[in-house]
């Protein structure tokens, strides 16, 4: 999602930073409605481990057991302004598409596309045409339109009862904390650096006490809001500490953040999803006018991401009456060297 189309620079000096939340709003439903039906086979998740809103798609689809439903392409961790790019398969061509860059599938439907080409998105295969890039609605509807597919014990991480709430929950999380780093990290001015600054952080310590006698953001068990606050929180120390300046505190610094965080990354479908090194390398080296020299520091040590939480003592039900997933297919697992388990 930081594909950023033509510009050339992330940071707009003067200005505060404003996403362009406009994305291609076409959905996948039971009934087909937009012209996209639910069709197992037909569609393929193009995500890449860096992204944090990429990350998202790729956890709740392993957490509801759509890998055989929908197939998944991987895009390396960096990029030019033009496009997210298939570097990691051979001949840097995915395998299933027949394409380089994913450029070439929102090309195939809407010839001028004039914004950034963004992951998470979806392509139809037999068109090769993308579907949707909309990050947001794209996992409520795995929850919801996909239901046919899911494994069986997938959990609800949607459950109709608590949908206002999770919506309030992540909206939140959205404004202050997740597009809140992207606001400190891409400030054009120490105006703009320091009201993003002190909005994140005091989210994050309302976090902090909202967490501290429950295992979970939304009802006992994991939920979507829960996702989307972890692909932040796991890149916290790795990437917006420094190079964002979001400085105040490390998340290890944050007692009961931290162990939430470890809680989830130790869940199946979570950690397991997680790539520290390719995550490194896209923020150090994409925002080159954050970061002119596109060094990638060897730090932080992210070793203690499998040290014990504790936060079972909280009671809670991860799955809920469902089952954890299954370890990921072997073609989806993350390098073993790009894990905590190879720094301990």
């Amino acid at each position: 999602m930081e594909q950023q189309g033509e510009q050339d620079a992330y940071v707009k000096k003067g200005a505060e930073y404003k996403r362009d939340m406009n994305y291609i709003d076409t959905r996948i439903t039971k009934d087909g409605r937009d012209g996209y039906a639910v069709e197992p086979g037909r569609y393929r998740l193009v995500a890449a481990r860096a992204c944090p809103w990429a990350n998202r798609a790729v956890i709740v689809r392993r957490l509801l057991g759509l890998e055989d439903a929908i197939s998944m392409g991987l895009c390396g961790p960096t990029h030019d302004k033009r496009s997210w790019t298939f570097d990691l398969d051979p001949g840097g061509v995915d395998p299933v598409l027949g394409i380089e860059r994913l450029q070439q599938a929102y090309f195939k439907r809407f010839p001028d596309y004039p914004r950034g080409i963004t992951v998470p998105a979806i392509v139809d295969v037999p068109s090769g045409e993308v579907v949707t890039n909309e990050f947001q609605q794209m996992t409520l509807d795995f929850s919801t339109e996909w239901t046919d597919y899911h494994r069986e014990g997938a959990p609800e991480l949607y459950p109709e009862r608590l949908r206002a709430e999770i919506d309030e929950m992540a909206h939140r999380n959205l404004t202050e904390v997740n597009n809140g780093v992207y606001r400190c990290g891409f400030a054009g001015s120490q105006e703009a650096y320091d009201e993003a600054f002190g909005r994140l952080f005091t989210r994050l310590d309302w976090l902090s006490d909202h967490l501290a006698d429950r295992r979970y953001l939304v009802g006992d068990t994991i939920t979507e809001a829960d996702v989307r606050l972890f692909t932040t929180l796991a890149r916290f120390d790795a990437v917006y500490h420094g190079h964002f300046k979001c400085n105040r505190q490390k998340l290890t610094e944050l007692p009961v953040l931290w162990a939430y965080a470890r809680d989830l990354f130790q869940t199946p479908g979570f950690g397991d999803t997680t790539d520290f090194v390719q995550i490194k390398q896209h923020y150090y080296i994409v925002h080159a006018d954050v970061n002119p020299t596109q060094i990638v520091p060897v730090g932080p040590d992210l070793s203690g991401w499998l040290t014990p939480s504790g936060r079972e003592a909280l009671g809670g039900r991860p799955f809920g009456d469902g089952t954890p997933p299954g370890p990921p297919p072997a073609a989806e697992a993350v390098p073993p060297d790009h894990t905590p388990a190879a720094w301990t």
